[in-house]
């Protein structure tokens, strides 16, 4: 077993790939992915789509189904996990990956997956649309992807089905990259130590710090 996860990044970048996946339910230890789409950007533009569904080798659960619409008999002739994961890493390469909630999700279906199959964790560098809209815009009570896209009037057309979202998603995080690209001439980010990522300010026994905002799995600190 070889590797580690990619770190977290909060960046307005031209060049990426946005994904997201359909599954059996929330949990990586026991349910399977059923769907995974992928839109590789460049120079902020849309230029090539991956989608495949998955064969999980189980039942689509109805409470699943009603969400994605994906059905046992959809899936009955689609690769199995291997070939579909397989292709989607080689799809992806060396990009920095997009997604929305793909830090506590979607990444943790692919890593444990790539890590039970190829015996290696998925190292790209990632950037959470979740993190973004939390950060870009305050005033929203909720930072769902599809809250997300109403805000801006992106149609979420299709939500819940891998490709749309990946469509949705990619809009979502051109916009959030403007607001971010400004907010950062006048708060400049500071880059954790340690990772490398972005530091937030934090409160302790002490007083306040700037701890990673990849806590726990890093603890890197700073003084304020």
């Amino acid at each position: 077993m070889t590797g580690n996860r990619g770190k977290r990044l909060n960046q307005y970048i031209s060049d990426y790939v946005v994904f997201d996946l359909e599954t059996t339910g929330v949990r990586p230890d026991f349910d399977e992915i059923i769907e995974i789409s992928g839109i590789r950007v460049r120079g902020h533009k849309a230029v090539e789509e991956f989608s495949t569904l998955v064969n999980p080798g189980m039942h689509i659960p109805a409470a699943a189904s009603k969400v994605n619409h994906i059905t046992d008999d959809m899936v009955a002739e689609a690769p199995e996990l291997a070939k579909a994961l397989g292709d989607f890493l080689e799809f992806v390469g060396s990009d920095i990956l997009v997604g929305h909630n793909i830090h506590s999700f979607d990444l943790n279906f692919v890593c444990r997956a790539s890590m039970r199959i190829f015996g290696a964790w998925v190292a790209n560098d990632y950037i959470d649309t979740l993190y973004m809209a939390r950060k870009c815009l305050p005033q929203l009570s909720h930072h769902k992807l599809s809250d997300v896209a109403a805000y801006f009037h992106i149609s979420t057309a299709g939500a819940h089905r891998a490709l749309a979202d990946c469509t949705m998603n990619q809009k979502c995080y051109e916009e959030l990259g403007k607001i971010l690209k400004q907010m950062q001439k006048t708060q400049p980010q500071i880059q954790c130590p340690k990772c490398g990522s972005e530091m937030v300010k934090r409160k302790g026994m002490y007083g306040e710090f700037y701890g990673c905002s990849d806590f726990p799995r890093c603890r890197g600190t700073r003084k304020i």
